[in-house]
């Protein structure tokens, strides 16, 4: 099975050469692509001095923009599987293969924390409940964990997103596909670490708006939403 790993990465020179050793070290089997989102550190050096493959953005695209360029990738190069992988160190790359084998049988494979644990009480959990309500309404299925962000898709999935038009790896866009494109849905559990370094853009003001957006999409923009280029066959 063809799998790679998409890793963007905006302004994490200090963690992803930790990210990717540990990725060696424990999937080295999977192929990855580090995709520089316009990064202003020393990213772009970390990936040339240690010989990654990478994307070089000019400009700052967002996780949505770097995460479809990866999926371009793997679409021209007739990969299997792709996996959503962060830069900062909070995957764990055991959860690899289990996420990938998952995608033979389903579309879309998310890592998710909370398929045998209680979410914990704060607001981004009542976020994280908004945006499984929204699912539910909109599509019957239900998702413990719709925030996670190490999600797998297999080779369907990749071509649908990668030809499409503002696919990017959001609960919208996984919405949109199982109502849309009949795509079956898969939670495998597993534990999210601290990040390596740095600090997360979603403060929480940030992290509030996101599910709100997000929980809005899901309501009312899905049905809207064209498909352009993407195909579900």
């Amino acid at each position: 099975m063809k799998t790679l790993l998409i890793i963007p990465a905006y302004n994490e020179e200090e963690s992803l050469k930790k990210t990717v050793d540990s990725v060696l070290a424990k999937a080295p089997e999977v192929d990855f692509l580090i995709v520089n989102d316009g990064s202003r550190d020393g990213t772009v050096q970390v990936c040339r001095e240690n010989h990654y493959p990478f994307l070089d953005l000019s400009t700052n695209l967002g996780l949505s923009g770097a995460f479809q360029a990866g999926l371009k990738y793997a679409f021209r190069h007739n990969y299997d599987c792709a996996i959503q992988f962060d830069a900062d160190g909070q995957h764990s790359p055991e959860y690899i293969e289990e996420l990938a084998q998952a995608t033979k049988i389903y579309d879309i494979a998310i890592g998710s924390r909370f398929v045998d644990k209680k979410k914990p009480r704060s607001m981004r959990m009542l976020g994280n409940n908004l945006i499984e309500l929204a699912i539910k309404i909109t599509t019957g299925k239900i998702i413990k964990d719709p925030t996670s962000g190490m999600r797998a898709f297999n080779k369907r999935m990749i071509a649908y997103m990668a030809n499409g038009l503002n696919f990017g790896p959001e609960p919208d866009t996984v919405s949109y596909l199982i109502k849309r494109a009949n795509a079956k849905v898969v939670e495998v559990p597993i534990d999210v670490r601290e990040r390596i370094a740095g600090e997360s853009y979603l403060n929480p003001w940030r992290s509030f708006m996101y599910m709100l957006q997000m929980a809005i999409s899901i309501l009312f923009v899905q049905f809207f939403r064209k498909k352009i280029g993407g195909s579900a066959k």
